[in-house]
């Protein structure tokens, strides 16, 4: 709410203050959905200074509406950017901010854990752009990493957790290493969201996030949102503007929604997760549970360093089994969904083949993978779920 000084407020109060102007709207405790392409203007000189860029101006509907603004607002401030630009889909988030800082005969690094898409993205687009891309390993070391950069490396691209396997990266030795190059660090912070991770406090100067996930909850919205830091902000405005890939005022409207119970779903989350996580530990039929919250999980110390807490979605290793045999098991599961994408209120269960997606670091492909999210179910019954469904498992 515009009206009184919301400095000081802890994050679950500024989620449901941010971003509401009930003055401003006749009283309406919601920012209402404004749609809008043209912006009418009363007078020729008006007309003319309409592209000089305010905070909260609306020049343009591809540029924003009163809707948009209420979003992108509230996500810089409950994430400490100096700006928020939003877009039509997490990938589009992505893309934009790496065009930001890479131009043809540019060199990236990307971490080889990072999600499918963003992979695709570099040796694809970028690559036919002219822009180079070398892997790393997730669990690299910061001199490591200082061994691979390129007289034209201009952009270290980290995830962390990553995609699929869960890798915690060390993202203020990456920042050091980056920054003594002067290279911008990017990350994909869509798994903790602002609220379990401050990218920008571990030295990132980009942070990126799937809205689609956590922020809007319900998996019914398509959202990217990139975050700068003030040495990143111009060139991540710029870019937004470049590409023009907005989001529609209705899908903001739905995501700011969603963030009004953010801390109470991803609390849900994360215990439920947890919950899960170790009922997996327990069966002779796992090999192995990836969760950086469990203290078996390699890069949990770091974890505990640099996040306030877990989110639902974690990895499990099983042993050898058939893949009739999987498959089975996951088509059985009455409560956990076969679909991609997570971060909404339902649980999901798909397999996962990390050895076909990675340049670096080689995964066994005779251990299955499985990918789980722990909804917002009740957790009992997600394991009575789970209990009847590994009985196909143990039949030989």
């Amino acid at each position: 709410m515009t009206s009184k000084k919301l400095n000081g407020y802890k994050p679950e109060t500024l989620l449901l203050t941010l971003g509401r102007n009930p003055e401003r709207f006749d009283g309406a405790v919601n920012i209402p959905v404004i749609r809008a392409s043209t912006i009418l203007h009363s007078s020729v000189e008006k007309l003319k200074n309409s592209n000089i860029k305010k905070p909260g101006k609306i020049t343009y509907g591809r540029h924003g509406t009163a809707t948009t603004f209420a979003l992108s607002e509230t996500i810089a401030k409950i994430e400490g950017a100096d700006t928020s630009c939003l877009f039509s889909s997490g990938k589009t988030a992505i893309l934009s901010s790496l065009l930001a800082f890479l131009d043809s005969g540019d060199h990236m690094l990307m971490v080889d854990s990072a999600y499918g898409p963003s992979r695709l993205l570099a040796t694809s687009l970028l690559k036919r752009c002219g822009i180079t891309t070398t892997f790393y390993d997730p669990l690299a070391q910061g001199n490591e990493i200082a061994s691979l950069i390129q007289p034209n490396t201009k952009v270290i691209y980290t995830e962390s957790p990553g995609s699929l396997t869960f890798e915690i990266q060390d993202l203020p030795a990456i920042a050091e290493v980056a920054h003594s190059s002067g290279l911008t660090v990017i990350t994909d912070n869509t798994w903790a969201s602002p609220l379990y991770c401050n990218p920008f406090e571990l030295g990132v100067d980009v942070s990126i996030q799937a809205g689609t996930k956590y922020i809007v909850g319900h998996s019914d919205v398509m959202l990217g949102v990139a975050s700068a830091n003030k040495n990143a902000s111009e060139a991540i405005q710029r870019s937004f503007e470049d590409l023009g890939a907005c989001p529609s005022p209705d899908d903001c409207y739905l995501a700011l929604r969603g963030m009004r119970t953010l801390s109470v779903r991803l609390a849900q989350h994360q215990k439920t997760g947890i919950q899960l996580a170790e009922w997996f530990a327990s069966r002779s039929e796992v090999s192995k549970v990836l969760h950086p919250a469990l203290s078996t999980t390699i890069g949990h110390d770091i974890w505990k360093r640099d996040f306030k807490g877990a989110s639902g979605l974690f990895g499990v290793i099983l042993k050898p089994h058939t893949e009739e045999s999987i498959t089975k098991m996951l088509e059985s599961l009455s409560l956990f969904g076969l679909g991609y994408s997570w971060g909404g209120y339902e649980s999901l269960a798909i397999p996962t083949w990390p050895n076909k997606v990675r340049n670096v670091s080689r995964w066994d492909p005779d251990f299955p993978h499985l990918r789980i999210h722990a909804g917002l179910e009740n957790p009992d019954d997600l394991i009575d779920d789970l209990e009847e469904s590994f009985k196909i498992l143990q039949k030989k």
